[in-house]
């Protein structure tokens, strides 16, 4: 598995999303994908499936310390006592002692980011979070994080895949050390019917979303999520540090992120609210 260095973390480039993935459904998942070799899931708050995480990863046969774990404080928990109060919480929900990064899962525009970076960093003070980042900032977002806190913030978790341009972004993490984590990766399954990424896959024999991935995780600073419950799609997932995209595949990917068709369905419903009504 390869890793990106960011802050003092070691973060594995291929993750397991658990968005939408809750009950026994979620624990069966989590168990399934640490026995097949991941050793970085994601999670959090909001998404009411801290426990049934927790339960997968003490129902697997990995030692916890070999198991980056992640979760996200939910923007209706930033002030400083909340933040406190509700990862003391989500470590009890997953039943660990620690998680190896804590994130705010979104920006939010009345409260300060001093204030849970505050107390983010006086739980990584006190053992209970290994690592600070966020999620769903902008690079003046991101800028300000780190300007308000002394450790490091060490990922962006935004979504990244082939029709979504994140090139500015990526660049400046790329420059501050930095590591994106791109969730939605395979964007919501849109690169299965995608007839570039079939084109290069068959050349490797691998799927759309094997390259799709591929593309991103070769990408300097680069970490992807994707979601999966199935077993065979889960090691699928895995298995794309065994081929490597070309430069030129590279930037056939890269184009379609810039395309007129990608940049006006991204434009689409900025558009549609100008429309009179």
């Amino acid at each position: 598995m390869e890793h990106v260095e960011a802050g003092g973390a070691s973060i594995p480039k291929i993750g397991l999303g658990t968005w939408q993935n809750t009950g026994t459904a979620c624990t069966e998942t989590v168990r399934t994908a640490l026995d097949l070799g991941y050793r970085h899931v994601d999670t959090a708050q909001v998404y009411d499936n801290e426990r049934a995480v927790g339960e997968g990863i003490a129902a697997a046969d990995v030692d916890r310390d070999d198991i980056f774990l992640t979760t996200k404080v939910w923007r209706s928990n930033l002030r400083r006592e909340v933040v406190v109060s509700t990862v003391q919480e989500s470590l009890a929900t997953l039943g660990v002692d620690y998680v190896d990064l804590l994130l705010i899962h979104w920006p939010h525009p009345r409260v300060p980011v001093e204030e849970p970076l505050a107390a983010m960093a006086e739980l990584r003070e006190r053992g209970l979070v290994e690592h600070l980042g966020v999620s769903n900032f902008t690079r003046s977002q991101l800028r300000a994080a780190g300007d308000a806190v002394d450790a490091p913030i060490v990922a962006d978790q935004v979504l990244y895949h082939p029709y979504k341009d994140q090139s500015a972004l990526r660049e400046y993490c790329v420059g501050a050390g930095i590591a994106l984590t791109a969730y939605s990766p395979l964007a919501r399954g849109r690169v299965l019917g995608d007839d570039l990424l079939a084109r290069i896959g068959d050349r490797y024999d691998r799927t759309p979303a094997q390259v799709a991935l591929r593309w991103l995780v070769q990408q300097d600073g680069v970490v992807a999520i994707p979601k999966s419950t199935s077993r065979d799609h889960l090691a699928d997932n895995l298995a794309v540090f065994e081929f490597s995209l070309t430069d030129d595949e590279m930037a056939r990917i890269h184009e379609l992120e810039g395309g007129f068709k990608t940049k006006l369905r991204n434009r689409l419903p900025a558009l549609m609210r100008r429309l009179p009504v």
